[in-house]
């Protein structure tokens, strides 16, 4: 039998090695193909059931107290308090956005904090940051967070420009921003289309891309963009909220 310094076995050691520190630097714990948790939180992105929604955001709480050092908890547990802002959205509940936005931010952060390189994570992380802007008063909220929008996304496509959630994010910037900090609806535009270029199963950006188009006043492809999000997800509360609203 080969002993550890054999050269045979000296690759194999190091890459081993190699993977063991890279898990603790990130935080990160190796998980199955199977992940059954991921696909609960896809779950609950297209029903956007707030009952479902709280109930696995306590699960992942649960899960976080006993492994503070994973970042793919936390940011599984942005995304579901940013459906559950959805949420409160629809039920134009002004009174919990406001602290359920920085809910997001905390969780986003911590993700970032224990694995910097992932893009999903800083696009998700500049999304609040604009909900900020959105709900504050615009002439100081966006000198403030503004930046902070751009900052993360700019990070997020350095990192992975071939992201379909990234240029997602990045349309998001640009559609929400007032025009004098950088708002831009053709530049919302073409983020959304690239973002369906890379994947054209995304409900929630074809939604966002009809809200683009509804900004240009193209109401035909509007209507044609909601359209296609519903056939994607027909039992999508979010999604049906917004071809109401632009109905």
């Amino acid at each position: 039998m080969a002993s550890p310094r054999s050269p045979l076995l000296r690759p194999i050691l190091a890459a081993l090695l190699a993977l063991f520190s890279s898990a603790l630097m990130t935080g990160q714990s190796v998980r199955p193909a199977d992940d059954s948790l991921a696909a609960l939180v896809e779950s609950v992105r297209k029903t956007r059931d707030e009952k479902q929604l709280t109930s696995l955001k306590a699960q992942l709480e649960q899960q976080i107290a006993q492994n503070g050092n994973d970042a793919i908890l936390f940011l599984d547990l942005a995304r579901v308090q940013s459906y559950l802002l959805d949420v409160y959205e629809m039920h134009r509940d002004k009174k919990s956005e406001v602290p359920q936005i920085d809910t997001i931010i905390e969780a986003a952060k911590r993700s970032i904090s224990l694995n910097d390189k992932s893009a999903d994570a800083h696009s998700l992380l500049a999304d609040p940051y604009g909900g900020k802007i959105a709900l504050g008063n615009g002439m100081f909220a966006g000198p403030k967070f503004g930046p902070k929008v751009k900052e993360e996304n700019a990070i997020a496509m350095a990192l992975d420009d071939k992201n379909a959630c990234v240029w997602a994010s990045l349309g998001r910037q640009y559609l929400m921003a007032p025009k004098m900090f950088g708002g831009d609806v053709g530049k919302a535009v073409e983020s959304f289309q690239k973002s369906l270029a890379i994947d054209p199963a995304q409900d929630e950006t074809w939604v966002w891309l009809a809200k683009a188009l509804e900004k240009q006043r193209d109401r035909s492809k509007a209507h044609d963009a909601i359209q296609h999000a519903l056939s994607l997800n027909p039992d999508s509360l979010w999604v049906k909220e917004a071809a109401n609203s632009l109905n």
